[in-house]
């Protein structure tokens, strides 16, 4: 199966959208939340996971926005509220088999508590094979990752909304029966 993978949206639609053209067919899109930023909500971005189906969790910007600190936020008018729902019913992680294998979805780490960063260059990463998983995919850190960790594939997409540390927009792609994985790269196209 071919997987389209991406994270930390924060609000941007348009990213949300280069990210899907530059992974061409996917037979499955899945996002490691952060799809809106801090107490914002973007209906764009929700109503394109949602169309496309895409298996979604919740980031730290979701579980901000939908603790009793991001009341007034979801009380915006400008908010659907179909939307609003769909998104809080989200997860907080997904364990998919997929062609026979585990893939293991988290915003940040497989392990508790959550919320650690766990950039490239962390011994922390050899903490992914505890979960078991063939593939761990995470976000949270906005740094592209592909890194085999003993028997686990371990993938960070990067961000397709909001690039940081010199890094671009980016989003990944997996082939689970293959086990191959590549991190495609795009500028971001806010103005």
């Amino acid at each position: 199966m071919k997987l389209g993978i991406v994270s930390d949206l924060h609000c941007n639609d348009r990213g949300l959208l280069k990210a899907l053209e530059v992974m061409g067919d996917v037979e499955r899109l899945l996002c490691l939340g952060d799809s809106i930023w801090e107490y914002r909500f973007s209906n764009e971005v929700v109503r394109i996971l949602r169309e496309r189906e895409a298996l979604t969790i919740l980031g730290n910007h979701e579980e901000g926005f939908f603790s009793e600190h991001g009341g007034r936020a979801r009380a915006a008018p400008s908010i659907d509220q179909k939307l609003l729902s769909w998104l809080a019913e989200r997860p907080l992680r997904r364990e998919l088999q997929v062609a026979g294998k585990t893939l293991l979805m988290v915003h940040s780490t497989p392990w508790e508590p959550r919320g650690a960063y766990v950039f490239p260059h962390s011994p922390l990463l050899d903490r992914f094979v505890e979960s078991g998983a063939d593939f761990v995919l995470y976000g949270h850190t906005h740094a592209p990752l592909l890194r085999r960790v003993g028997k686990t594939l371990v993938i960070n997409p990067g961000s397709a909304g909001d690039p940081r540390n010199g890094y671009l927009l980016s989003c990944a792609v997996l082939d689970t029966e293959t086990e191959e994985a590549e991190i495609l790269d795009f500028p971001d196209l806010r103005e």
